[in-house]
C-alpha cells in the first residue's frame, strides 16, 4: 500500500497510515491511498528514476572534470575535447530531469 500526503506529495509505503507526515507535519488525515494501479506505477518506476537521478549526479562530475581541463588550458585538442565532453555532460543531464519530472508529472514518483 502507498499513502501520499496531499499537501505535500509526500509517500509512504507500508500496512499503516503515517500519524504525520515526516516532510511537512500534515496530520493522518491529510493522507489518501493510491489505487493498485497508481501503486504499481511508483513502485515500477521506483529504480528508473534512481537511475536518472544517478546520471544527472554523474553527469556534474563529468562537468566539473571537463572544467578543470579547460582551465589547465595545455593544448587546443584536448580543451576541445573538454569543451564538447561539457556539453554533452549538460545534456544527458538536462534529459535524466526532463524524464525524471515527466514521471512525476505522471504520478511514477
Amino acid at each position: 500500500m502507498i499513502w501520499k500526503c496531499t499537501v505535500c506529495g509526500y509517500m509512504h509505503q507500508g500496512d499503516e497510515l503515517l500519524q504525520k507526515c515526516p516532510k511537512c507535519g500534515a496530520p493522518a488525515e491529510k493522507f489518501t491511498l493510491l489505487s493498485e494501479e497508481d501503486a504499481k506505477k511508483v513502485i515500477s518506476s521506483e529504480r528508473t528514476n534512481d537511475i536518472h537521478m544517478e546520471l544527472a549526479a554523474l553527469s556534474m562530475k563529468i562537468i566539473a572534470l571537463c572544467e578543470e581541463g579547460i582551465e589547465l588550458n595545455l593544448d587546443p585538442p584536448c580543451v576541445a575535447l573538454f569543451k564538447n565532453a561539457k556539453e554533452e555532460a549538460r545534456i544527458i543531464k538536462q534529459r535524466s530531469k526532463a524524464e525524471i519530472a515527466g514521471h512525476i508529472g505522471k504520478g511514477k514518483w
